[in-house]
């Protein structure tokens, strides 16, 4: 199979979802997207590293661009191949598995590195695998750990779904385990225990309670949220439990550091007899949005007019630019509400517009 990087987007677009990609299996899609690349483009550099495949231009223009976003897709749910439907009010649609997240973000990238032939910035290409499961197997981090050169920029575009709005920076995210013990004993005698899930009551009464703190940075209005995300313990129905625990989920604004974060919850949680472990996090990034490389994006997403620039909630992997001092954005077609669902689908003209704005950016042409 091959694919068309000069053809309609929109059409490269359903082309890419109709090829297979769940996470751990896009060695066909990223074969074919490197393919493509050599033979349809000119004056990249190109570089597989597994099946993430990179493209570079070394012009020697005074700022480099990167464009990023992953191949692979959550498992597929009855949604592939893709189709295209129309609306009662005419809109066209594109439905199908990865239409969203985020292979119409990918269409924009590989149309824009075939027909933008004098771009005004250095173009990187990364076209990556493994974004949908544990951060261990994330290709950026992978190139992250072994190509560091290739994140190299001035700003760094991931197509993820926004809308066409710039979703500038993201969330920090954490979660923490929170543990309560007490004493075993029969139920039939139960005043001969202590029963470590009623000791979990203060810690839901806190998080009911929180107020969540709201942030603006570089006019983007980031709101925090600390959850219960799963309540474990008992060990038989005729026993009194002597441990339980509760994970907690802080998603968090990115002008905290992640042990700031940390320390926060724990200042929640102050005065409980409780056992409190990290088990898992990860840095928000800051919007970066006075950067001279991205006041320009910005100047063109408003002038169009069917966008703007809101803060993003969610974490994604803006973040890992964003601790090497890249500033960093999302800008993609597709609603993000819409990703991962059985009824994933976006209208095509988001793609065409994401499409046009990225191209007025790269080529300098702002009218």
């Amino acid at each position: 199979m091959t694919i068309d990087l000069s053809a309609d987007p929109i059409n490269l677009a359903a082309a890419l979802v109709d090829i297979p990609s769940v996470s751990r299996d896009e060695t066909r899609i990223a074969d074919i997207v490197e393919k493509a690349l050599r033979e349809q483009t000119t004056g990249f550099e190109i570089l597989r590293h597994g099946n993430t495949v990179l493209a570079r231009t070394t012009r020697g223009l005074p700022t480099r661009v990167i464009l990023a976003g992953h191949l692979d897709t959550v498992p597929i749910a009855d949604n592939v191949p893709s189709r295209f439907e129309v609306t009662e009010a005419g809109e066209r649609q594109l439905w199908g598995c990865g239409t969203v997240d985020m292979k119409s973000g990918d269409a924009v990238f590989l149309n824009l590195a075939a027909t933008v032939a004098e771009p005004v910035h250095d173009l990187t290409l990364i076209f990556y695998d493994c974004e949908e499961i544990a951060a261990e197997f994330n290709g950026l981090g992978r190139i992250e750990r072994e190509l560091p050169e290739w994140l190299e920029g001035d700003l760094a575009i991931l197509g993820e779904p926004s809308g066409g709005w710039i979703e500038a920076g993201c969330q920090g995210t954490l979660r923490i385990r929170l543990t309560t013990s007490g004493v075993r004993a029969h139920t039939a005698r139960a005043w001969l225990g202590d029963n470590a899930i009623h000791r979990l009551a203060p810690i839901l009464e806190r998080l009911a309670n929180y107020q969540a703190r709201e942030v603006d940075l570089d006019g983007c209005v980031y709101r925090e949220g600390l959850s219960a995300v799963r309540v474990s313990g008992g060990v038989a129905g005729n026993v009194v439990p002597d441990i339980a625990e509760v994970d907690v989920n802080f998603r968090f604004a990115p002008d905290r550091t992640l042990d700031e974060a940390t320390e926060h919850v724990r200042e929640v949680f102050s005065g409980l007899e409780l056992g409190f472990e990290r088990t898992d996090g990860a840095p928000g990034a800051l919007p970066g949005l006075s950067a001279p490389a991205a006041k320009d994006l910005i100047e063109i997403v408003h002038a169009h007019g069917s966008g703007g620039v809101r803060a993003k909630y969610g974490w994604t992997d803006v973040s890992r630019f964003a601790a090497r001092g890249i500033p960093a954005v999302n800008f993609g077609p597709g609603n993000p509400n819409l990703a991962h669902k059985r009824d994933e689908h976006l209208p095509v003209d988001q793609i065409t517009q994401v499409t046009s704005m990225l191209r007025s950016y790269l080529t300098g042409d702002k009218a």
